[in-house]
């Protein structure tokens, strides 16, 4: 072997043993979870692309959100007709194929884009001519998956794509408790408890509640107790420029009116840990019913890092509402960066304090038929 090439395979092994110390380090951790569980590093830019078509590079008055839970029903049935393997830079070419004359013709309303009807048609030619009439049936949606037949969804196990997913032990707040962050986001206003705890119950139409900043997909058989979400989240360091990361949570806890004592003291939990921080409004006001409550927990390399987020519904004065609140440790340097440039708003806008197209909470209350209104 030419002395060359010995070099050339230390020099590639020092690169890889960098390379790999580089991933095992907190930052590189976290770069691990960018995109999705659902496609390769090298499908990245197209996916993006393709989203940006459906939604983001539109203007606002042509954006709809249909068009966006369209799109990621689209790569999602695709990536579960295929094998349930990661897409790849190669996918893009049936991609290209189904949807680029339209993209040319600019059916969103400025070139590069498309319209529902085009993301119907480009469905129909990746899928099958069943595509467009399922994507419409909630009997046949589920799991962010358009699929042929009831039967078939009903076939799903929804744990192939745990098996593919990075989730790693649960990762609970651990410092101090007055060294912890504590923050409660506005209350959304939902239709009656009953609709509104249908729809939250019902964890295989998660991915319908997608908003502009993000997506839960559940990963396990069963309901919402000890479910895990893979959540796909969306960032904006600049205008049409989003930038997709990924996380997990498990229901760590669930407690519900069918158990009156759980539910009560899991309430005066949460209410004993807010009362300590006078700044932070408790997300339980006095008075208030709770129907329901539980807590997501986050596990290793989630953006948040160490945390815990509750969501609670609950009536006041013949209204009702659905409410979060956060709990997490001080972000270690890497995280805390990214949180503040592009993470931060994401996060407050999506439990409910930006519009209703940022908010998954208002995305609930629209799908299970509300009006919401300012608290």
């Amino acid at each position: 072997m030419r002395a060359s090439h010995v070099l050339s395979a230390m020099a590639g092994a020092g690169i890889a043993v960098a390379a790999d110390r580089a991933l095992r380090s907190p930052p590189g951790q976290f770069a691990r979870m960018s995109g999705s569980t659902l496609a390769s590093m090298s499908a990245a830019a197209w996916i993006t692309d393709f989203l940006n078509a459906a939604y983001y590079a539109k203007d606002r008055a042509h954006r709809d959100l249909d068009d966006l839970r369209l799109a990621f029903t689209i790569l999602t049935t695709y990536w579960h007709r295929n094998g349930s393997r990661q897409l790849g830079a190669a996918d893009v070419v049936r991609f290209h194929r189904a949807l680029g004359t339209a993209r040319l013709r600019g059916t969103g309303g400025r070139t590069g884009t498309l319209d529902t009807a085009s993301l119907l048609d480009g469905g129909a030619q990746l899928l099958g001519d069943w595509f467009p009439d399922a994507v419409r049936d909630r009997d046949r949606r589920g799991w962010g998956i358009a699929f042929p037949s009831v039967a078939d969804k009903a076939a799903h196990d929804p744990e192939v794509r745990l098996a593919q997913a990075m989730v790693g032990p649960l990762t609970p707040p651990r410092a101090p408790v007055d060294e912890q962050v504590w923050h409660t986001y506005p209350p959304v206003e939902m239709p009656d408890a009953a609709v509104t705890a249908q729809a939250v119950l019902a964890v295989e139409q998660w991915p319908d509640y997608a908003s502009e900043l993000g997506r839960f997909t559940p990963l396990r058989r069963g309901g919402l107790a000890e479910q895990t979400f893979e959540i796909e989240v969306v960032g904006f360091p600049s205008p049409r420029t989003p930038v997709f990361t990924r996380g997990y949570v498990t229901i760590t806890t669930l407690v519900t009116a069918d158990d009156a004592a759980a539910r009560d003291a899991w309430v005066d939990d949460v209410r004993r840990g807010f009362a300590a921080r006078p700044t932070e409004a408790s997300p339980i006001p006095e008075g208030a019913q709770v129907h329901a409550g539980f807590d997501l927990t986050c596990h290793e390399r989630h953006f948040m890092g160490n945390a815990r987020n509750r969501l609670v519904l609950y009536t006041l004065d013949d209204r009702t509402y659905l409410r979060a609140a956060g709990t997490w440790d001080p972000m270690e340097r890497h995280l805390a960066g990214l949180y503040y440039r592009v993470g931060r708003h994401s996060q407050h806008a999506f439990w409910g304090m930006g519009t209703p197209q940022e908010s998954m909470l208002h995305q609930i209350a629209a799908q299970a038929g509300a009006t919401t209104v300012d608290p």
